[in-house]
């Protein structure tokens, strides 16, 4: 079965560079916005993808500029929000999102639903990636057809490092004018 999951995550992070690359720059370009100017980075993490935000904030390879946001934080039009959630219809992720637009915030959304007319959270979001979940991974091994292994922080996590590689990468590029 370990051989299997292998398979099905590196097919899974194949998906998402071959149709999220693009959106992961345009993320990173959007988030660098707030360190080059005197803005902050904040990271809404929802339901078990807090765990990025616990990464960004304490791991061995800080985010730079990032603050740590809560529902009580203050976010300003130089600051900039990117927001995980495991699902387009997560009504905390969707308040916070109709508010940072309401406001004039330009913000990100990692999800994983596709980006479609159906996606409100899509609609609103200046940059929006999608974590390519569309069920289970494994059929379960003692229950006909169900599916197993909903993989949203392994997914999510890919798409931080994504994400960061390239803010990383701009801020030094910032840094070298």
């Amino acid at each position: 079965m370990s051989k299997i999951l292998s398979t099905q995550m590196s097919g899974l992070f194949q998906r998402i560079i071959q149709s999220e690359e693009e959106a992961i720059e345009e993320t990173a370009r959007l988030l660098a916005q707030a360190s080059v100017g005197q803005g902050k980075v904040y990271f809404a993490c929802f339901d078990e993808l807090q765990a990025i935000e616990m990464k960004a904030l304490y791991g061995s390879e800080k985010f730079t500029n990032l603050a740590q946001w809560t529902p009580e934080t203050i976010v300003s039009d130089v600051d900039r929000v990117c927001i995980f959630t495991t699902s387009c219809s997560d009504p905390t992720a969707l308040t916070l999102a109709k508010k940072l637009y309401e406001d004039f915030i330009p913000f990100a959304v990692v999800s994983s639903e596709l980006q479609n007319d159906t996606n409100e959270l899509s609609a609103l979001a200046y940059t929006y990636v999608s974590m390519k979940i569309r069920g289970g991974l494994l059929p379960h091994p003692t229950k006909l057809g169900e599916r197993v292994i909903i993989p949203y922080l392994m997914s999510a996590l890919f798409i931080y490092e994504a994400i960061k590689l390239n803010y990383d990468e701009m801020l030094s590029e910032d840094e070298d004018f």
